[in-house]
């Protein structure tokens, strides 16, 4: 039985940008709805999840059987291992939407981005700042990668440890979501949309 609400509801309705948290089990999970996320991430299968929250789950497996089999309403396609596998891409892709889960794709760099465009044209992204230079910040990393994101797509940058700062400065940048680490929350959501 999957969640009451998509993933891309969540992210796209309300003033603000939305908090996505690592959860690990139920605790964490209805923790995390307490201090104000609106969505779960998730990356093996957690007892009594769906009984603690009503908050949609983004799973991080190896299919999206596994997804399903989890519970999760959104399985994460990580664009690196899939593209130059002939149509794996695509299949895994088509097997997530006919399981009837949302899929977000995972972009590290501008060709990842552009060739996840031309194959499958997804709704959601997730941007990783996996190819940050040595002296590049996340932040900016993730920056650079929202312009090549089209209009009308769900973008959500992938920080990890985060601040309120960082998270107004994506908010006002136009990204949909933030994904952090799991722990205290709360100081990262809310307060008034920022002045733009």
């Amino acid at each position: 039985m999957t969640g009451s609400r998509r993933l891309s509801q969540a992210l796209s309705e309300g003033d603000g940008i939305s908090v996505l948290v690592h959860v690990s089990d139920a605790a964490s999970a209805a923790s995390a709805e307490d201090q104000g996320a609106e969505g779960l991430v998730l990356d093996g299968p957690a007892q009594g999840l769906r009984a603690a929250t009503a908050l949609p789950v983004l799973y991080r497996g190896d299919s999206p059987d596994s997804a399903r089999e989890a519970g999760a309403d959104a399985w994460l396609l990580v664009a690196e291992h899939h593209h130059d596998d002939g149509a794996e891409l695509e299949e895994h892709y088509a097997r997530a939407l006919r399981l009837g889960l949302e899929c977000v794709v995972d972009v590290r760099d501008e060709e990842e981005l552009e060739l996840v465009l031309e194959r499958i044209d997804p709704e959601i992204f997730l941007l990783s700042p996996r190819e940050a230079e040595d002296d590049e910040e996340a932040l900016d990393r993730v920056l650079e990668l929202l312009p090549d994101v089209p209009a009308g797509k769900l973008a959500i940058a992938e920080l990890g440890a985060t601040t309120r700062d960082e998270v107004v400065s994506l908010e006002r940048a136009g990204i949909d979501a933030v994904l952090v680490g799991g722990g205290d929350v709360a100081h990262l959501v809310g307060g008034p949309p920022p002045e733009v």
